[in-house]
């Protein structure tokens, strides 16, 4: 295996996917620690923030599918690369190993960061930030990780939409890139802060968005998306490990 080491800020599962192109599959996640954003609204923020980085365990290909294979019980599945941005993590090795142990990988970055071995990923989640994270996409980033991914995984577009400007931009998203499919879904507004992840979450304002949202796609007639919850949120709320 590589001598390289990933910064990991939690591994966890088996559970399920929350949201996205493999909502509900039998899943163990793997989140980096580190990112190159700060979301406004980010759910994540113990594995973003420099101030959790002494949380962040540098582990080694080795360290990391031992704790893999423990959590699946040696049973093959999909391990999901979550972060933070995992794009900034030398996971190709991790990749390369487990797939010769027969699991499956799907990893979600906003696609600032365009990596070579995107293309040995079974799913690729690329999932560029609207205006209301308060970060600018750059789309021909977004053109360099489809470019190195092609040939090689599934690859999606997921967006978040919290308002009216966040559907503009997913409108533009879904214009640029018409033959990649596109999922929706309603931001938590309420997000939980690093150190509690207990906290109190408005699913009632998540579903009010929800039904918000629906009734926008259908009103417009733009039938390309797939409009998706978060399952996690409506099943756990802002609870972490699940």
């Amino acid at each position: 295996m590589s001598g390289e080491t990933i910064r990991v800020s939690e591994i966890f599962g088996p559970t399920i996917q929350g949201e996205g192109a493999l909502i509900g599959l039998p899943t163990v996640f793997v989140r980096t620690g580190g990112c190159d954003y700060r979301c406004s609204w980010c759910d994540s923020l113990h594995a973003v923030d420099s101030a959790f980085r002494d949380q962040w365990l540098p582990m080694s290909v080795e360290a990391v599918w031992q704790e893999v294979t423990k959590l699946s019980g040696g049973r093959p599945l999909t391990v999901s690369l979550s972060g933070g941005n995992p794009a900034i993590q030398p996971l190709g090795p991790l990749i390369e190993f487990g797939h010769s142990q027969g699991y499956r990988f799907a990893l979600e970055t906003q696609g600032s960061v365009a990596r070579d071995w995107f293309r040995d990923l079974d799913m690729l989640v690329l999932s560029p930030k609207p205006p209301s994270s308060g970060m600018l996409t750059d789309w021909d980033e977004v053109g360099n990780c489809l470019r190195l991914a092609a040939g090689g995984p599934d690859i999606v577009l997921k967006i978040v939409v919290f308002d009216d400007e966040d559907y503009a931009f997913a409108r533009e998203a879904g214009e640029r890139y018409p033959h990649i499919p596109l999922f929706l879904q309603p931001g938590n507004h309420t997000p939980p802060p690093p150190d509690d992840d207990d906290a109190r979450i408005d699913i009632d304002g998540v579903m009010d968005r929800m039904h918000w949202l629906v009734e926008k796609v259908t009103a417009d007639g733009w039938f390309a998306p797939r409009v998706l919850p978060q399952l996690h949120v409506l099943l756990w709320g802002n609870k972490r490990g699940v």
